[in-house]
């Protein structure tokens, strides 16, 4: 009877390791909101990574995270380098592609807790009076990232972070808009003639 049990969980763990292998080599993971925002506010949070401070779900992981910031300050060629403890471990990112108003494409590179090169990108879309922002991340699978893509772990975790990055990235755009409003109608401070 042990022998067969024995038999069951070996072909049972085969059986595992076969389907997490047979997942596919890459992954794709994507959402969109409708931000009531205006397209500019949002491309400048995310077209400098100064402002993901804002923003980010990623940011404050770790409140005492090391960043660095060099390259332009916006747009491509921004570069971005993170040290952080190991819940958010060490990477970089850079614009490799920025489109007012459109698009940004990023290169994403982790180093620890664990090697890795993706890619995310943000299209813009205005519509009404807001703008759909659509947030894709992709990359090579790894076979750790193939099983937690088999059970939806890997969907299911970084799309909530995804979800939240784009509720707060929302909230610091209207803010901006707001900000952009109230400069525009204050009335310009003229000097009193002297007496």
């Amino acid at each position: 009877m042990a022998k067969l049990i024995g038999i069951a969980v070996v072909v049972l763990i085969a059986g595992v390791l076969a389907f997490i292998t047979s997942r596919p080599d890459s992954f794709l993971i994507t959402r969109t909101r409708q931000l009531d925002a205006s397209p500019d506010a949002v491309y400048a949070l995310i077209n400098n990574f100064a402002l993901w401070r804002q923003w980010s779900p990623y940011e404050n992981v770790d409140p005492n995270m090391e960043r660095e910031y060099s390259g332009p300050a916006a747009g491509v060629g921004a570069r971005y380098a993170y040290k952080g403890n190991r819940n958010i471990g060490v990477g970089r990112m850079e614009i490799l592609e920025s489109k007012p108003g459109e698009r940004i494409d990023i290169r994403l590179e982790f180093i620890e807790p664990f090697a890795a090169v993706n890619q995310a990108n943000f299209v813009l879309e205005p519509s009404g009076k807001g703008t759909r922002v659509t947030w894709n991340m992709s990359g090579p699978n790894t076979f750790m990232g193939k099983g937690m893509m088999a059970f939806g772990l890997m969907e299911s975790f970084i799309g909530k972070q995804l979800e939240k990055g784009l509720t707060d990235l929302e909230t610091a755009a209207r803010a901006a808009d707001f900000k952009a409003t109230q400069s525009a109608q204050a009335e310009p401070l003229t000097a009193s003639p002297a007496h």
